[in-house]
């Protein structure tokens, strides 16, 4: 048994924060991360096509997700479950969003192959 006293905040730019639980970083885990993320208005990044499946579950705001098929809108209270090699391109409504991402295996930038 492990207890985590807390997360390790990634820097990213755009003004989006990352405090990973458990992964890489913060504990050492490969199988998996979670990470709580708190993206501010109109906040958007590059394409990717990961190498991971990723659960999202949104706790405030809207997560927009532009994929293949189209473009989903998550909002608080709902899940979504991205496939490891589909593109998709991730942004927040204008609210902003705040969320839960869990990556199996662990979320490495190199896995998420941004285009």
């Amino acid at each position: 048994m492990r207890k985590i006293e807390g997360p390790t905040r990634i820097p990213v730019p755009g003004g989006k924060v990352i405090d990973e639980h458990v992964g890489r970083v913060n504990s050492g885990d490969e199988a998996v991360s979670i990470a709580h993320m708190v993206a501010p208005p109109g906040w958007e990044e590059p394409a990717q096509t990961p190498s991971f499946t990723e659960y999202t579950v949104v706790l405030r705001g809207t997560v927009i997700v532009e994929h293949d098929g189209g473009t989903i809108e998550v909002g608080a209270g709902q899940s979504l479950v991205t496939e490891p090699g589909e593109k998709v391109r991730y942004s927040s409504g204008p609210e902003g969003a705040e969320y839960i991402a869990v990556c199996l295996p662990a979320f490495t930038p190199e896995a998420a192959h941004r285009v």
